[in-house]
Formats: C-alpha cells, structure tokens, sequence
C-alpha cells in the first residue's frame, strides 16, 4: 500500500558511492543542515542493488528499509550508475523512488542519457565543502519540505 510520506525523518536516504571521502562529507553536508533523515550507504552498483531488491546481507527489511530517495553516484564499480538507473526505472516495484544523480560528471551526454533514463535529478558534486552544505540544503529543502513522497509498507 502506498501512502504519503509526512514526516521528513522517517525517510530513509540511500547513497551509493564508492568513494569514502564523498559518502562522509555528504553525511556531515546533510548534519550540517540539520536533516535527520536516516542515511544509509552502498559502495558500488551490486550493493545497491542487492540492497533494492532486498538480497543477501540486505534480505531483513527491518535491517534495509526501503529508501524514499536514492542518491547515486554515476562512476563506480561492478555495476555503475547508469546500469543501476535503467533498472531500478525498469522494475515495477523500484521506479517510484526518487534518484537523484549526485556527479562529479558535467558531462552534456551523462545528463541527457540519465534523464532519458527516468533520473529526477542530475546534481553535479560541488568541490568544497561549503558548497557540498549549500546543495544538501537545498536537496533536503525541495525534496523533504517541498515534494509529498510515497511511503511503502514493505
């Protein structure tokens, strides 16, 4: 059943990242901007998706609660963003997650073809940390404040 997500905290953020340094500073951005949300990692395209389709260490839904948004890196091992996208915007059961590309590619191509993709948003990583605060501030703004997300109970 789906339902309308109403409080910002109970939505769970999923990023995956393979790169340490970006996952730690994205947590302390978000900290920053006092969003509380529950933020959960992934270090490479396989991981997410075992996570998504609740495989191996990730089967326990209490343990791996379903994410209102995914933050998803584009350039990372075993199975990068864009193979991750396709089918997460292909699965019936995964394609109303928000995916929110978080870059360091500025790449014309990368944007279009992650929007011919379903991406909701293309966000090119900033390079300082100030920077990094300021876009998790509007991040969690438009995304935790603005929009109504579904809710699952899966």
């Amino acid at each position: 059943m789906i339902q309308i997500q109403k409080d910002r905290k109970s939505i769970v953020i999923l990023m995956a990242d393979d790169d340490p340094d970006d996952r730690s500073m994205t947590k302390e951005a978000l900290e920053e901007n006092f969003l509380l949300n529950e933020l959960r990692f992934t270090e490479d395209g396989a991981e997410l998706m075992d996570y998504l389709k609740r495989r191996g260490k990730y089967s326990d839904p209490e343990s791996s609660p379903r994410p209102g948004v995914i933050l998803l890196d584009l350039n990372m091992p075993k199975k990068d963003g864009r193979e991750c996208l396709r089918e997460i915007k292909s699965d019936d059961d995964l394609r109303s997650i928000p995916v929110i590309v978080l870059t360091t590619s500025k790449a014309e191509e990368d944007i279009l073809r992650t929007y011919d993709l379903g991406v909701n948003s293309f966000v090119t990583k900033p390079v300082t940390f100030v920077e990094l605060v300021e876009v998790m501030k509007n991040l969690g703004n438009y995304w935790f404040d603005i929009v109504q997300l579904p809710k699952y109970n899966t």
